[in-house]
Parts: C-alpha cells; sequence; structure tokens
C-alpha cells in the first residue's frame, strides 16, 4: 500500500479547482483520498505565480494514488487544514488622492461679467463658493543653463584684487551640475535607460551630450563617492548575517570579438545595517567573495556556490553557512516534469515551512519569539522532510532531477535547517536574489558594460541607488544632494551621507 504523507492532504485540501469545467469524477477521488470536499475552503496558493503547481496534476495524482489501492489515513484535528480566513474586502477602483507634496497651481474659471445677474430679478449674484476639482499634467522635464557669477573687488588704489569663490563642483571644472549628474545615474542605473537613449533625449531638448561624456561623468562620479560605498560595505560586514548572490554580466573585451562573461555580486546586510552593496568582478572566481568578505565574522546566506565553502571549512575565519530553502525547491519544481509524486510531496511539505514563517511575520515575531516558534512548529516538519527523502532516495537514480534535488537538500541539511536556532536568520537567500532583480532587468536594456571599469563604476552607483529604493527615499534628491556636498564634507562625519542616516537629517523621502 503507497503511503500517503499528511503534507499532501494539507496541500490538496488548498488547491482551487475550477468548477466549471469536468472534474467531478476526480473530485470525488480526491474527496475520498483527502477526506474533505476539494470545493470547499478554496484560498489562493503561495508562491510566484510561475512555480505554482497545476491543480490538473494534483487531482491526476489522488486519481493514481487510489489507481494503485493507496487510502489516505483517517483525517485528525492535528492533520486537518486550519479554516481559510475570510477574504480581505478589496480596494475600490476608484480615483486616488494625489499626493500633497506635488506642486499645485491655481487656475481660477469665473463667470463673465454679464453673467453675474439672476435671470429672474435682474439682482446682481454673490459668491458664495467654488467647485474645486484637481487635474493631473505633465510638466516636460527641462536643462537649464546656470550662470555662475564670482563677483571682484579692488582696492580703489591698485593693492589688491578679491574674488568670491563659488562651491566646488562635483567634477572640477566640468560642466554638470549634481542634478544633472544625479539625472544621468538614477536613469541608467536606477531605471536602466542606456545612456545612447538619453542622449537622444537630451538632443530633443536641444543640447549634445555624447554617450561617452556621459560615460565618463559616471566614472567621476562613482570616484567621487567611493569614500561612501566603502563605509556602506563596512557597515555591511558588520552585520550579524550577510545574504549573498550573483549573476552574470556581458562585459566588452577589446581583445575579443565578441563579449565576455563578468559577475555582480550582492551583499545584503541585517536590519540593523540596511545597506545593499554590489561587488564586481572579472569573472566567478572565488577570489571576489575572498576579497570582500575579508574581514567578515558571522552567519553567510548563499546558495551551495563551491566558491564558498572553503569559509566554512576553515573555523578561525568565523563564517557559519546559513542554506536556502528556495533554492531547494526550486529543484523539486523542475523535477515534477519526470516524479510528480516526489516533486508534489517535496512542494507540500515546503509550503508547510513557508506557512510558519508567514505566522511569524504576521505576528511581527522577531528574535527569540520567532526562534521558538520554529522550533514548535517547524523543526518537526523538517524532521518528517528528512525521513521521507532518507527513505525516498534509494528509489530514484542518482542523476535523474529528482534523485538530484533529493541529493542536494540532504546534503546541505545542516545549512538548510540553520535557521531553525537563530531568529535573526531568514529561511531563504531571496533578499539577495531580489536586489538582483535590477541587474537583470537593466542587463537586456543596456547589454553590456563597456569595461571592466565600468562594472565596477556600475558596482557603485548601483549600491547607493538600490539602498535607496529599498528605505523608500528618492535616489535623484539623494544623489543630487550627495553629489553637491561630499567634496567638502569632513571625512570624520562621512557617516551622516549614508542613505539611512541622510534620511533622518534631509527629509527628503518619497
Amino acid at each position: 500500500m503507497l503511503s500517503f504523507p499528511a503534507a499532501i492532504k494539507v496541500y490538496l485540501c488548498t488547491v482551487p479547482c475550477d468548477m466549471r469545467r469536468s472534474f467531478d469524477g476526480l473530485s470525488m477521488m480526491a474527496e475520498h483520498v483527502i477526506g474533505c470536499n476539494p470545493y470547499a475552503g478554496l484560498r489562493a496558493r503561495y508562491g510566484p505565480q510561475r512555480e505554482r503547481v497545476s491543480e490538473d496534476q494534483l487531482f491526476l495524482f489522488a486519481a493514481a494514488i487510489l489507481a494503485q489501492g493507496g487510502k489516505a489515513p483517517p483525517a485528525s484535528e492535528e492533520n486537518e487544514a486550519p479554516p481559510s480566513k475570510p477574504a480581505s474586502s478589496r480596494p475600490g477602483h476608484g480615483r486616488g488622492s494625489l499626493p500633497k507634496s506635488l506642486k499645485r497651481q491655481r487656475v481660477v474659471y469665473d463667470l463673465e461679467e454679464a453673467k453675474r445677474q439672476c435671470p429672474e430679478c435682474q439682482e446682481k449674484l454673490t459668491r458664495i463658493g467654488e467647485d474645486l476639482s484637481e487635474r493631473l499634467e505633465y510638466v516636460p522635464a527641462s536643462l537649464v543653463v546656470i550662470e555662475e557669477a564670482c563677483q571682484k573687488y579692488a582696492c580703489p588704489k591698485g593693492c589688491t584684487v578679491v574674488t568670491a569663490q563659488k562651491p566646488m563642483a562635483p567634477i572640477e571644472k566640468g560642466l554638470p551640475g549634481p542634478g544633472l549628474l544625479a539625472q544621468v545615474a538614477v536613469s541608467k542605473y536606477g531605471d536602466h535607460l542606456p545612456l545612447h537613449r538619453q542622449e537622444e533625449i537630451f538632443r530633443r531638448q536641444g543640447v549634445e551630450l555624447s554617450r561617452q561624456t556621459m560615460c565618463d561623468w559616471m566614472r567621476a562620479c562613482a570616484g567621487l563617492v567611493s569614500p561612501l560605498y566603502e563605509l556602506m560595505k563596512e557597515r555591511v560586514l558588520a552585520s550579524k548575517a550577510v545574504q549573498t548572490d550573483d549573476t552574470p554580466v556581458p562585459v566588452l573585451d577589446p581583445e575579443l570579438p565578441r563579449t565576455r562573461t563578468g559577475r555582480i555580486w550582492t551583499y545584503v546586510g541585517d536590519e540593523e545595517h540596511p545597506y545593499t552593496v554590489y561587488d564586481y568582478t572579472p569573472n566567478r572566481s572565488r577570489d571576489g567573495p575572498e576579497a570582500f568578505l575579508e574581514e567578515f565574522r558571522g552567519y553567510l546566506q548563499a546558495d551551495a556556490y563551491s566558491g564558498y565553502d572553503h569559509f566554512y571549512k576553515e573555523p578561525e575565519r568565523g563564517i557559519i553557512e546559513v542554506g536556502c530553502w528556495a533554492h531547494s525547491r526550486r529543484r523539486f519544481f523542475e523535477a515534477q516534469s519526470s516524479d510528480l509524486m516526489r516533486s508534489t510531496v517535496m512542494l507540500a511539505y515546503i509550503r508547510l515551512l513557508y506557512d510558519v514563517e508567514r505566522e511569524g511575520l504576521e505576528r511581527k515575531l522577531k528574535g527569540e519569539a520567532r526562534r521558538a516558534l520554529r522550533q514548535e512548529k517547524s523543526k518537526p516538519i523538517l524532521e518528517d522532510i528528512r525521513a521521507y527523502l532518507e527513505r525516498e532516495q534509494p528509489q530514484v537514480l542518482p542523476k535523474s532531477p529528482a534523485g538530484e534535488a533529493i541529493a542536494y537538500t540532504l546534503s546541505n541539511w545542516e545549512a538548510l535547517t540553520r535557521y531553525l536556532d537563530d531568529g535573526d536568520l531568514a529561511i531563504d537567500n531571496n533578499g539577495a536574489e531580489q536586489s538582483l532583480r535590477g541587474i537583470a532587468v537593466g542587463r537586456r536594456n543596456w547589454t553590456f558594460y563597456g569595461s571592466d571599469n565600468g562594472g565596477r563604476t556600475a558596482a557603485v552607483l548601483t549600491s547607493l541607488i538600490a539602498t535607496c529604493k529599498k528605505l523608500h527615499i528618492d535616489p535623484f534628491a539623494y544623489l543630487r544632494d550627495v553629489f553637491a556636498r561630499i567634496s567638502t564634507h569632513l571625512q570624520s562625519h562621512l557617516d551622516e551621507l549614508l542613505p539611512d542616516r541622510w534620511t533622518a537629517g534631509a527629509g527628503f523621502s518619497l
């Protein structure tokens, strides 16, 4: 008789099915297997839309179990799915109010003098109020020329001449002001607008700015804020736990007839160090993470990339490995095409783990409270998962997708379960993966970095812009202010220009 894990029963209870389709026969089978009506308590599934499990597969899976004589254990109170929460009322689709921070221009529409008399008694009408409405308009961005006139004074007797000094420019003897530099940087590294498109935009405004000129500006800006970038890196490395990941980027090489593959690495700090710092390396060798993490001591959460292994094998380094359940889940999801039954069991189990995390998030638990919740609810699930995988591993081919997914999970088991012992650790590495979305989107627009130096420039400026977005700060307002001030700012007070500190002092938040 085929075993039927309780996790599958919970999973099938929550799978929505379309009542307009002819699933009557399969529905009866599923009702017999899972011990409940599949049409009752339907709720949305979790996980990214592209990785959701088809209800067709799940019902066919239930039918296959019945065909093999499998029966589910009698439903108990412990194994029954929790009742679904009532759906919250959806927000209306009406027009929302416009932000108060937007500049408003008042236009008054009044009656002509001839129409200000009563048509009945010819008395003069008295104004009693107004009907006020708002219309959102777009004023195109414009370039302005700032004429800097430094006044000169001379002694009447010809003794001396004194000239007023203007503030230091972001680029010495350069044409652009801090606002223009911030616009170009945010457009390219924040909004993924390549320099050749910006070139066309500026041309429509009557100004010729070549992409090579703007590229030189960005390199100069990266050098200008490098001390701030190094300070952010220092703060990230002071985190208790750092999440990291990497993604490939094409790079031009004058010695090759095509682009080669460089690498952008992301390092995400914890809640007390809310910075996202990127690092560029010409390849994916372990030398990049080795140099960046040289001073780091704490938890490192990443995928199972072999380049990190030497960190964990050297206890004197003080780096502790934390695994990622999202990577494990993805392997089982991809294995559905070849082993639907085992993959579905694991997807169900992993979803139960994320249900616990979601409960902790809803209850706003942190630290010790979240650790206690995981010990109570996640630990038993993990014990079941390990027992199930060890039982099934001999039954699958080692090189099959399911076999590789099982081997990956078991070989990284200690790292995958380490989050149980510390409530400050995350169940997955999604924070780092999400920080690379901007790089992936930009890669499809600017297509490549012009050189290794271009990759380093992008890493510095993207670190500032991504951190601003993470903290809900307008990156343009932040960079404009930093470019204008950093040249004369005291190095001993450089932390005042960090994005999280700058928010409190300058107040240019979105």
